[in-house]
């Protein structure tokens, strides 16, 4: 029997999940799984063991309304029944928002748990996923160590000067700062880059976190020193269904003008914007490439051109560009989207070798190029794994 590590990795209507070996080090998962489609028709892909063998089903008898909940579930429950050949001594969860209090992982227990349900405001799309999970294996298995790894801790560290808005002081001590997002995806990156970059991937770079959720980083020595998301999930880039970036006049516009619930613009704002509400098509960069449709063209140039937008406002932090990197799910399949990008970094000395980076290549820049430019697959699991291990042995939380 093997001893395994538990990543619960919830969004809005998707559930990852993987299995490590629970010593610390480990990077390779024995099992690796996503239920996509949550709250329609759920779709469970499974992959285990050295030869990449890919499994997928439909989860016919999981009804269309299942919960995160549920689903965790029947994985612990499988896993003490299907799967005997592995023993689950801890289980780590990606928790999206950590607030001024959490700068690193750390083991949940009740004192946690209330705070982590404090901060449901700040994140509504995911932090009620991310702690139904936690609640799911409290009640299955309440002998198991949880631990809390936060996509808001890569950031924690940024100047002073990068967190702040310009509202008065007392906002900015009750915790009214930028905060940051997708730092588990970005940790993973800082601690790959030197394998592609040797010593350069100390130097300037700037990563591109685009799926359904968005947002870019600055690293200045693979530490984040700015990032396009802020107080919530809701800022920065244009997402799926999220706006990104918004004048704050146009939410007093809404709510005074037009007569619109805060309710109704909460979930105008993250539910009905972004690809899906400019395209009135898909929040699926899939779906709207594919697509004749000129909304959805329109779109697609807005998001590229947003994206133009905030590479210019990192890399003036930065002070210049050694390194672009492209990760998750639109960054590392949509060959299309990284080339108008790149192309849109031609003034920072970025040239793309063109048939690389449509073959997917690790590195598609052109010989010329003074920046590289990488497309790295991201693994937020690896992480929370490695970070759920030295949790344990340090005796609870790391910071």
């Amino acid at each position: 029997m093997t001893d395994v590590i538990v990543t619960a990795n919830s969004g809005s209507s998707s559930l990852k999940f993987a299995l490590y070996p629970a010593e610390a080090g480990a990077r390779k998962p024995l099992l690796r799984g996503e239920v996509t489609g949550i709250g329609s028709a759920p779709v469970l892909s499974a992959r285990m063991g050295e030869h990449a063998l890919v499994v997928t089903e439909p989860l016919n008898a999981i009804p269309a309304d299942a919960t995160h909940e549920w689903l965790i579930t029947q994985l612990l429950q499988r896993l003490r029944g299907e799967y005997v050949m592995y023993r689950p001594v801890a289980v780590g969860h990606r928790i999206v928002h950590g607030g001024p209090t959490f700068e690193g992982p750390i083991r949940i227990d009740e004192t946690v748990r209330r705070k982590l349900e404090d901060l449901v405001p700040l994140a509504p799309l995911h932090q009620p996923h991310n702690l139904a999970a936690v609640d799911a294996v409290s009640h299955i298995a309440p002998e198991l160590p949880q631990v809390a790894c936060f996509d808001t801790s890569f950031h924690h560290n940024q100047p002073r000067l990068a967190q702040l808005f310009a509202l008065p002081r007392r906002l900015s001590d009750e915790g009214v700062i930028r905060y940051g997002f997708h730092g588990l995806s970005y940790e993973h990156i800082a601690d790959v880059l030197p394998v592609y970059l040797g010593e350069r991937a100390n130097g300037r770079v700037i990563v591109a976190h685009l799926g359904n959720g968005a947002s870019m980083c600055a690293m200045n020595g693979r530490r984040s020193v700015a990032t396009t998301m802020g107080f919530t999930a809701l800022d920065g880039l244009m997402m799926g269904r999220r706006c990104g970036s918004l004048d704050a006049g146009v939410v007093l516009h809404l709510i005074e003008q037009k007569g619109m619930a805060a309710a109704d613009v909460h979930h105008m704002l993250y539910r009905e914007s972004g690809l899906l509400g400019v395209s009135g098509v898909s929040n699926d960069m899939r779906v709207l490439e594919a697509s004749s449709d000129p909304n959805a063209r329109e779109a697609i140039d807005l998001f590229c051109y947003r994206a133009i937008r905030e590479i210019g406002s990192l890399a003036a932090v930065l002070g210049g560009l050694d390194a672009l990197v492209f990760t998750a799910g639109i960054g590392e399949n949509s060959a299309g989207i990284r080339s108008r990008i790149a192309e849109g970094a031609k003034w920072l000395g970025a040239a793309l070798d063109a048939e690389a980076n449509k073959r997917g290549e690790t590195a598609f820049h052109s010989n010329d190029s003074h920046v590289a430019l990488l497309r790295i697959d991201t693994d937020e699991e690896g992480v929370i794994a490695r970070s759920v291990a030295h949790a344990l042995e340090q005796g609870g939380a790391c910071a």
